[in-house]
């Protein structure tokens, strides 16, 4: 059975490996001239199973009126004229409801546990595990306020249950665990410590992974737009895309992936296919270490600003910040220089400041953070993996096998909501 994937982030690539190992033949088709260039080309670089709360909780609504008019605020709402913002900021709403975030945060954590070992599993398969700055020195969750700390801790037993470590930390405890901290050590409240949560380049990753997908026989379409497919009494029959001589060509395959992340609802839309994405604007810097000494070895995240930290071989990621808007990506000078600042005053003196390389990208968002990964439902062979938000890097693995399974008939050994 031949099937096209579309997309080649993180994804997408994944994807392709576990429906080659399924048995598939597999084409990819990608706008981009290489794999992992736009979502998954500069994101935080956290494989972070610790993060399975969603962003819609029930602390969420009071903390985003908090920011309300703040130039750094770490969430920022720009209203539009538009039906499908304000339809998922109502369903957002709904999905802060108690029942609905420990829902989700169950179904979150499940694939994320099952994501990170199928990830382990890959790198080792594919041989890739030296090529993406990998690092597996946990993540460390840094509360600068008493009373957020407090509050904090009540994740400690609920992720438990899901089979995910956290350590409570003191100040002294983190600077030993972390001693780049040493400095920032007197003004922390407090730290969650996963152990067990890694980091790693996505995008070095999704090249290599295509390196290792192409010498194995799966074949990729890049530098072409994916127009509208043709379909037909309920099944999709090819795939039209463009080259960028204007040269049109139709693609065939048995069954189809939608791996578009924030471009899956505007892709679907004209097929009578709607889904609950909406792009989350992110940024990140990245930078060359001026002093390796005083740069994290493990990964950071200041939970009191919305920032996350990763060592990236040489260089320092530094990510955060969520737009509610649209689709531009116009970098805000703003957005930039807050994360300079936070790096001059966490970690004085680990980068070079005036070599850092700015970046934003889109994140595609469901309102409660579950992804979307099954069949579509409206045509037969066509498939869903995305809308996972700010974790694609922690759930691709996992999700990737757990569609490959599925398309084969069978049931993934995971709990969670699949589409049926």
């Amino acid at each position: 059975m031949h099937a096209i994937v579309l997309g080649a982030g993180i994804t997408g690539v994944t994807t392709a490996w576990y429906l080659r190992r399924a048995g598939f033949e597999v084409s990819v088709v990608d706008r981009q001239e290489a794999a992992g260039q736009e979502t998954s080309f500069a994101n935080g670089g956290q494989i972070s199973v610790s993060h399975s709360e969603p962003w819609a909780n029930p602390a969420a609504p009071l903390i985003a009126l908090r920011w309300i008019g703040r130039a750094g605020a770490p969430l920022r709402l720009r209203p539009r004229i538009d039906h499908a913002q304000w339809q998922w900021l109502l369903a957002f709403l709904f999905e802060c409801l108690p029942a609905r975030a420990r829902r989700n945060t169950a179904a979150i954590a499940s694939l994320a546990v099952h994501s990170l070992n199928e990830l382990q599993r890959l790198r080792m398969e594919a041989g890739i595990a030296e090529a993406y700055d990998a690092r597996a020195r946990g993540i460390l969750h840094l509360f600068f306020g008493a009373q957020e700390f407090a509050r904090a801790q009540t994740r400690v037993a609920a992720l438990a249950r899901q089979g995910i470590t956290l350590e409570v930390c003191s100040a002294t405890r983190c600077a030993e665990i972390e001693p780049a901290l040493a400095t920032v050590a007197p003004h922390l409240a407090g730290a969650l410590y996963a152990p067990h949560d890694e980091s790693g380049d996505a995008m070095l990753f999704c090249r290599a992974l295509a390196d290792v997908l192409a010498n194995d026989g799966v074949r990729f379409h890049f530098g072409v737009d994916i127009e509208r497919p043709g379909f037909e009494a309920g099944r999709i029959e090819s795939i039209n895309v463009r080259h960028a001589d204007g040269r049109p060509e139709s693609l065939h395959a048995d069954a189809y992936v939608v791996c578009l992340g924030s471009f899956s609802r505007p892709w679907l839309r004209p097929l009578g296919v709607t889904l609950p994405i909406f792009p989350l604007k992110g940024y990140s810097i990245t930078a060359p270490l001026a002093d390796p000494a005083r740069a994290p070895h493990v990964s950071l995240t200041d939970e009191s600003r919305r920032i996350v930290c990763s060592r990236l071989g040489e260089r320092l990621r530094i990510a955060g910040t969520a737009e509610v808007h649209d689709y531009n990506l116009d970098i805000d000078p703003a957005r930039i220089e807050s994360m300079l600042e936070w790096a001059d005053s966490r970690l004085p003196g680990a980068i070079a400041r005036n070599r850092a390389e700015p970046w934003a990208g889109l994140r595609p968002a469901t309102p409660g953070g579950v992804p979307l990964i099954g069949p579509c439902g409206r045509y037969e062979n066509l498939w869903l993996n995305t809308g996972h938000g700010p974790l694609g890097w922690t759930l691709s693995c996992g999700s990737a096998s757990a569609l490959a399974a599925l398309m084969k008939g069978e049931a993934p050994d995971v709990n969670f909501p699949f589409r049926r």
